[in-house]
């Protein structure tokens, strides 16, 4: 009998990216949430708004929940990133 091991180990390595600057302030800016759609994070993304509104001066949230919670955000989602200026991505059970 033979028994071969395989690698699952990738040939190629991942891109490295380059972190986005810091924002200096959030007072006044608009801070995106992709939700996974599960039902904990609805509490969890409520809570973060009002956090930010109030205790950081957030101009605006804008809420969008991905239609698979296992799948990355589709195209539409990943395409509104960049009219904000932070991004928060969440889960919850």
């Amino acid at each position: 009998m033979i028994i071969r091991v395989l690698d699952p180990t990738p040939e190629k390595t991942a891109p490295v990216g380059q972190k986005a600057p810091r924002l200096d302030t959030l007072r006044g800016k608009t801070v995106g949430f992709i939700s996974n759609g599960k039902e904990g994070s609805k509490a969890f993304f409520a809570h973060m708004e009002d956090v930010l509104r109030k205790e950081y001066g957030v101009a605006n949230v804008v809420l969008r929940t991905k239609p698979n919670y296992s799948a990355p955000a589709p195209a539409g989602i990943v395409g509104e990133i960049r009219s904000w200026d932070a991004v928060i991505s969440g889960i919850g059970d």
